[in-house]
């Protein structure tokens, strides 16, 4: 057990775990090396800091969004991602680009009573004081109101429950452009007492739910047959897609296609990949049965049609969006003024990230461009320095040979005869 690990410094912190886990003075030494985000600074944002991880920061091209240009700015380690989107970009741009919409930035608060005799009678006392609700939540966030945010609406519901029937009670709030958890939970907190006098019930959870229904982010593009390689690609895709949306086990890699994008700019921009996550996935099975984020369609004349439809509960203010250095720095390469504008760029991220995975199945197989980049990786993590890196990946990729004991065997051979 280990007591008052909070109370030390991050430099106390880091000799503890030198001790505890055998650490090297070099790798104590790449810990304390935390770049652009200050020691200090990491210390006030997280508990128990020894130190900040570096990701790859890369930058996506060619995106041409509702008449406008965008750069993306992405932070991932997989291979391919910042590439692929690029391409795909490049060619939705052949059909016009991409055209997004989304509906105000509406987070949904629950509040959980229990124990409540007559639920359903209860409903109906919780909708006729819906009023003094919404205004005890209202009082909470002053700020919020006076941009035009804030508790909109309410609605109430009895679910049945292993531990018997519960009635939930259920905030629209309008968090403009903070993600809003915070807000949404105070005001659920807030309200709480009343909802327990009105039902005569016990309330017990009173938090924000991920499952954004009512903040959705769309993106659709044209994209000419020829820009994806002719008829016979754009049938491999839509088959593709026929494909992911009827069997939930093809479903799952191609979201996670669609959020490898979407979830390397949320990162990029420090807001909450974990929420993001979690309502993609569940508004892919909201009907029951897992199945796309995505559509892709063959028109009339043989060419691709893209859409897609998802929550994206993000923020521009709040939280490590305003706080890590490079957050601010991305936020302001993508050149987004609102957290609407910020979620429509997301979800064209999305469906380019998407575009890209399915014609590279489609077309050449997925292997040939990620395994490449993924072998830059295996040479770095062999030894290969420099020069040697794109060396070492190239002869690999020729060989079909992609593995550590391989890279090692070429690296050892360039260092005793000067070839690979």
């Amino acid at each position: 057990m280990v007591s008052g690990f909070y109370k030390l410094s991050p430099k106390e912190r880091l000799q503890f775990v030198k001790e505890f886990a055998d650490l090297t003075d070099e790798e104590t030494d790449l810990l304390r090396k935390t770049g652009s985000l200050s020691l200090d600074l990491a210390d006030r944002m997280i508990e128990n800091v020894i130190g900040a991880i570096p990701v790859p920061l890369g930058i996506a091209v060619n995106f041409h969004l509702n008449k406008r240009d965008y750069l993306i700015p992405m932070a991932i380690e997989e291979p391919s991602v910042v590439a692929a989107a690029s391409y795909a970009a490049k060619m939705a741009r052949q059909g016009g680009g991409f055209y997004t919409s989304s509906t105000p930035p509406i987070m949904i608060g629950q509040i959980q009573a229990v124990g409540i005799k007559d639920p359903h009678a209860a409903k109906m006392r919780v909708t006729r004081a819906k009023e003094e609700i919404l205004k005890k939540a209202n009082d909470q966030d002053p700020v919020l109101v006076s941009v035009g945010g804030g508790a909109k609406d309410l609605d109430a519901k009895v679910i049945h429950t292993t531990q018997g029937p519960m009635l939930i009670t259920e905030l629209r709030v309008d968090c403009r452009d903070a993600m809003g958890a915070n807000a949404v939970n105070t005001m659920a907190e807030a309200v709480a007492p009343i909802i327990e006098r009105v039902t005569g019930g016990r309330v017990y959870l009173r938090i924000i739910s991920n499952l954004a229904t009512k903040r959705l982010a769309r993106a659709w593009c044209f994209v000419p047959k020829d820009a994806v390689g002719g008829e016979e690609v754009v049938d491999s895709i839509v088959n593709a897609y026929a494909f992911a949306a009827a069997d939930p086990y093809r479903a799952a890699t191609h979201n996670k296609g669609i959020l490898n994008g979407i979830i390397a700019v949320i990162i990029a921009t420090c807001n909450d990949h974990r929420a993001i996550e979690a309502g993609a996935h569940a508004y892919a099975a909201r009907n029951g049965h897992y199945t796309t984020l995505s559509t892709w369609e063959k028109s009339e004349n043989g060419d691709l049609v893209g859409s897609i439809e998802l929550p994206m509960a993000v923020g521009l203010i709040g939280g490590a969006v305003r706080t890590h250095p490079i957050a601010k720095i991305a936020i302001k390469i993508l050149g987004v003024k609102t957290a609407n504008e910020f979620a429509e760029v997301l979800a064209a991220v999305g469906l380019a990230q998407n575009l890209g995975a399915l014609r590279a199945l489609a077309h050449e197989g997925i292997q040939l461009g990620h395994m490449s980049l993924h072998a830059r990786n295996i040479a770095v993590a062999a030894g290969a320095t420099g020069e040697l890196i794109d060396l070492v990946a190239e002869k690999m990729v020729e060989e079909h040979k992609i593995r550590m004991d391989r890279a090692k065997e070429l690296i050892e051979h360039h260092r005793a005869s000067g070839k690979i």
